[in-house]
């Protein structure tokens, strides 16, 4: 399935509620299916039971961080995994797409 595709299914995964709703509301209205997770291990859990098609993911998560999230996914899943974060420096890029993201957003 193409993520152009409408019904694509996307997994979001961010320590802050304020933020997994705000990226829930808008991909709903654009007619994407969301699935929510608030830590790493739930995220994990969460792609295997929903193969996601696109995951946004933050990298300061409780449990298993975001760095290893991406790499646990990366051995599995050629979903495309996009890093939204506030962590601007270039140590924080460079691991987290050398563990396999295909994208990095502050």
């Amino acid at each position: 399935m193409s993520i152009s595709e409408k019904s694509a299914t996307i997994l979001v995964v961010d320590d802050e509620e304020q933020i997994r709703r705000a990226l829930k509301s808008i991909l709903t209205i654009r007619k994407y299916r969301v699935i929510l997770a608030s830590s790493g291990e739930e995220a994990l859990d969460r792609a295997i039971d929903h193969p996601p098609d696109l995951v946004i993911l933050d990298l300061s998560l409780p449990g298993i961080g975001g760095v290893e999230v991406c790499r646990e996914l990366r051995t599995w899943s050629n979903s495309p995994i996009l890093i939204l974060s506030v962590k601007s420096n270039d140590a924080d890029k460079i691991s987290a797409l050398d563990s396999g993201a295909d994208d990095y957003l502050t």
